[in-house]
């Protein structure tokens, strides 16, 4: 995979993270939560329906070579949220304070800094490129 598909992919991940874990802020207190607790709220199905999303997300992570130690980390932060998650109301609280997806994707950002830090070059040259295409 190229470095392009490779931020693509990148891209993909933290925008499914963020959709997940952090995408809804609620008013007043300024505390933000996702799809995750919201879709488990619903009896048997919902959590079943995030942890495949959560699969998805390590399935993912997996195209940049994780190393077996992380990916045994990532798994655990989906397991956790999954079996706490089948607890009715105190597992969607978990849900809405552990936030796996965007552990998860800290442990990637974290391997990618150390063995891929050119990614972080390309994207923030894709980035000034939108800006100038934007101002133009």
């Amino acid at each position: 995979m190229d470095a392009a598909k490779r931020l693509a992919t990148l891209n993909r991940i933290r925008k499914l993270s963020q959709l997940m874990d952090t995408s809804i802020r609620i008013p007043l207190i300024g505390f933000r939560i996702g799809l995750d607790p919201i879709i488990g709220l619903v009896p048997g199905a919902g959590d079943l329906i995030s942890t495949a999303f959560s699969a998805y997300i390590i399935y993912l992570a997996t195209r940049f070579g994780i190393p077996r130690q992380d990916l045994t980390k990532m798994i655990f932060n989906v397991g956790l949220e999954a079996v706490v998650g089948t607890v009715p109301l105190v597992g969607d609280l978990f849900d809405a304070f552990y936030k796996s997806n965007i552990r998860n994707l800290a442990i990637l950002e974290q391997h990618l800094m150390v063995v891929e830090p050119e990614l972080e070059e390309l994207e923030e040259l894709e980035e000034l490129e939108e800006l100038v295409s934007i101002n133009s």
